[in-house]
This record gives C-alpha cells, structure tokens and sequence, in this order.
C-alpha cells in the first residue's frame, strides 16, 4: 500500500536492533485517515471471506483493528496481556513473546468472545518473528474458531514470521512489507 510505504518512508525511524519506530503516526499517535484507508484495503483483501470478527493483542494493534472492524462491520476483541478482576470465568491463555519489549507474556482472550461459529480476521500493526500471530492463532483453534486471515500494517519481510505463518497455509496480507532497512542510512528498501 504505497499510502502506508510513503508515509514510513516519511516519518518512520530506524533504530538499532531492527526496530521501526512509527509512533508519531500508527503505534502511540495515530493517524486515523491513514487507519481508514488500510481498513477500506484489508476489506479489499479479504472480501472474499466470511468475516465476523477481528482478533488482536494488546495495545498497538486495537486502533486499526477497530477501524478494521467498522469497515467489515463486526466486532473487535483483543488478546490481554495481563490478567484483570473484570475478566470472567474460563478464557484462553497463551505465552507469547514479545519482539518490541523483549519479554513473554501469558496473553488471555475470555471464551465467551470467541465461540466455534466464529470466522476471525487478525489483525496487527507489525509482524516480526511471528510470536504474537501465532498465539492469536492458538487462542482462535482452541475456541473451535477459523482464521480466515490475517492482515498486518507493516511487516519486516527480512525477519522469517512472514514466512512461518505463510508456510501454514493461511492468508497473510501485509500493507507494507519491509525488505531491508539500514540504521545508519535511515534507507528503508520495501519488497
């Protein structure tokens, strides 16, 4: 989505450790007429599915699965990363680790969100490892539930998580996939 790709190119910051910093406009501030564009592209991508839900994780990827959501016109639910006394009875768990923060956590959906009827979208604003999408998918299995997709913002094409969940057999689109990027350059190369 060369919208996506212009706008990293613009305001987007490489740090060490192949970090892609875009707080300024999708992860801490975001950029709602760029999350709107994106949702009207993920409806695009996976018109063809029977969507009735969108699943994500805690924090950076509830924005623009929301505004996902509104353009299927179902609702969002979004995977925990910490427990919570307003979290009811029986819920999935999952330890997933996190690329950004360098640490695992015991991520929790309640089992009365996601039900076997359930045809889920996922949706995430960066694949890296593939860590995190690969619990999303757990949680979703162990309900009964069907991945019919996944649609991730900016995926980094030279780490291998694009490659994992590919190899799965679902369908993975990525607004923006990022071959390489060089720190001391500030070069960001897309595929």
């Amino acid at each position: 989505m060369k919208l996506l790709e212009d706008r990293i190119l613009k305001d987007g910051v490489i740090k060490e450790g192949n970090v892609l910093k875009v707080d300024s406009f999708l992860n801490h501030q975001m950029d709602i007429n760029l999350f709107n564009a994106m949702g009207k592209e993920f409806k695009r991508l996976f018109q063809d599915h029977s969507i009735n839900k969108i699943v994500t994780i805690e924090a950076s990827g509830i924005g623009i699965a929301c505004i996902v959501a509104q353009h299927f016109n179902v609702p969002v639910v979004f995977a925990k990363k910490s427990e919570s006394i307003n979290l009811e009875g029986a819920v999935y768990s999952v330890p997933i680790e996190s690329f950004t923060h360098n640490r695992t956590y015991n991520v929790i959906v309640s089992k009365k969100y996601i039900q076997p009827e359930d045809h889920v979208l996922i949706i995430d604003d960066f694949l890296a490892n593939g860590c995190a999408l690969e619990g999303l998918i757990s949680i979703v299995h162990s309900a009964g539930a069907t991945v019919e997709g996944i649609g991730i913002a900016i995926e980094k094409g030279f780490q291998n998580g694009g490659e994992i969940i590919r190899s799965k057999g679902i369908h993975l689109e990525s607004l923006a996939i990022v071959e390489s990027m060089n720190p001391e350059t500030g070069t960001i190369i897309f595929r």
